[in-house]
């Protein structure tokens, strides 16, 4: 939500939505990233943070409420903002600090969400995630819900609103941990904040709504001709979150899977596209595939060890090494003596500086191949067809692409494989023209 327009919108779809409802909302657009920027610098503007993220939102409300309700809106702003400078100017030692100040804007766009349904005759409260009982657990930055006491809080917190005929306006992105501080989901987790909310619920649908007409059949950047996807099952939904397309996060899809909970992704500003329908059921798929989805921005590292098929724990020990600074491995390749691993290039040098703590006779050598992107194809029960990878690795091969690692057998729905970052475009393009059909 970038403007008071898309509010509107919002406001809009969520009014005729017929049905209880809760909402679970992302910060106004580019406030994340300016308040996470703005910490991040040794010396901190406080009074220049505050004022622009004042102002961003005010502008907003302004454009909104007329003049009487303004005051009404400011008073409850104002109490947030007092909240929201204390973390502010709270200890930056704490782990737990990038955790409250990058979550702030969720606080504020969920009060003026809240403020604008009531203000169109709706009844509706905003919820912080701390009062609608969302619980999480795990690492500063990396946290994921404890669906278990998230569930037993929000049937006693939010669902009483819900048959009062009351929309809770909930603070998506993060949670609460057992000690009461916020814990973030990873960028783009107010999706996954969404699915928390209907699995506690137990509701009928869970609706993405986003900036597109649901999932492709490849980036439209790269496929000029790639088409939307109507249907798919959670499986292939959540590779295609894990290993690319960024329509949902990557966690969207367990907690509603858990509870065959479908889900519904849709365009804002395209509400009368049908978007991609995601449920437990085999969606229709005319090709071999469904979608190419890539990642890009990855790196090999390989680490060579005498026999390291016959010394597993060495492998722990790395992988420990990984957890530690909480890496996400994309995929993992072993040979009799060596040991290779598919990271972000972020995590690389953080990864090398921990690798440098395991005693050197465990560790012979370490390569690191930069510049290469994952390439995810998708569809329906590849494993039990016949002859698939074979297909697939022709046509790569005909592109005139190397194949620099493969990933196959993990996942029914799936086949990956690492390419070279410049032969990225010309082997998507070349699998879609083969194998995706509308």
């Amino acid at each position: 939500m970038a403007s008071s327009d898309a509010f509107k919108k919002v406001a809009d779809i969520i009014a005729s939505t017929e049905g209880n409802k809760a909402v679970v909302v992302s910060a106004v657009a580019g406030v994340t990233n300016f308040l996470v920027g703005a910490v991040e610098e040794e010396i901190i503007d406080y009074e220049g943070v505050l004022k622009t993220f004042s102002d961003k939102h005010t502008e907003i409300a302004e454009q909104l409420f007329d003049e009487e309700y303004m005051e009404i809106f400011l008073k409850a702003f104002d109490e947030r903002m007092e909240s929201f400078e204390n973390a502010l100017r709270g200890d930056r030692k704490n782990p737990y600090y990038m955790d409250a100040i990058s979550s702030s804007g969720e606080r504020f766009s969920s009060l003026i969400l809240a403020h604008l349904l009531k203000y169109m005759g709706e009844e509706s409260v905003s919820l912080t995630s701390a009062a609608a009982g969302i619980y999480a657990a795990g690492l500063p930055l990396s946290g994921h819900a404890d669906l278990k006491r998230t569930k037993a809080e929000v049937n006693m917190k939010v669902k009483p609103m819900l048959e009062q005929g009351i929309i809770p306006v909930i603070t998506g992105f993060y949670g609460m941990n057992s000690d009461g501080n916020p814990l973030t989901f990873g960028r783009g987790g107010s999706d996954y904040s969404g699915a928390v909310i209907a699995n506690a619920l137990e509701a009928d649908e869970l609706q993405i709504w986003t900036d597109v007409d649901g999932f492709m059949s490849a980036d439209p950047r790269m496929v000029t001709d790639a088409v939307p996807i109507k249907e798919m099952n959670y499986g292939e939904a959540a590779e295609l979150a894990y290993f690319g397309a960024k329509v949902l996060h990557p966690r969207t899809i367990e907690p509603v899977r858990q509870r065959h909970i479908p889900v519904r992704v849709k365009n804002t500003f395209n509400p009368d596209s049908p978007g991609t329908f995601i449920h437990h059921l085999r969606g229709p798929q005319n090709g071999l595939l469904m979608s190419v989805a890539v990642k890009t921005d990855l790196s090999i590292i390989t680490i060579s060890s005498a026999e390291i098929a016959f010394r597993p724990s060495i492998v722990a020990h790395i992988i420990e090494k990984f957890a530690e600074r909480n890496v996400i491995i994309y995929s993992i390749s072993t040979s009799l003596s060596t040991v290779a691993f598919l990271l972000h290039n972020n995590d690389m040098q953080d990864v090398l500086n921990q690798l440098n703590h395991l005693v050197e006779t465990d560790i012979e050598k370490i390569n690191v191949k930069s510049d290469v992107a994952l390439v995810c194809c998708v569809g329906d029960d590849l494993l039990d067809k016949c002859g698939v990878s074979g297909d697939i690795f022709g046509v790569v091969k005909e592109v005139g692409t190397n194949v620099e690692m493969i990933s196959e057998g993990a996942s029914d729905s799936s086949l990956n494989f690492v390419v070279p970052m410049e032969m990225l475009v010309s082997t998507v393009r070349a699998l879609h023209a083969q194998f995706v059909r509308e």
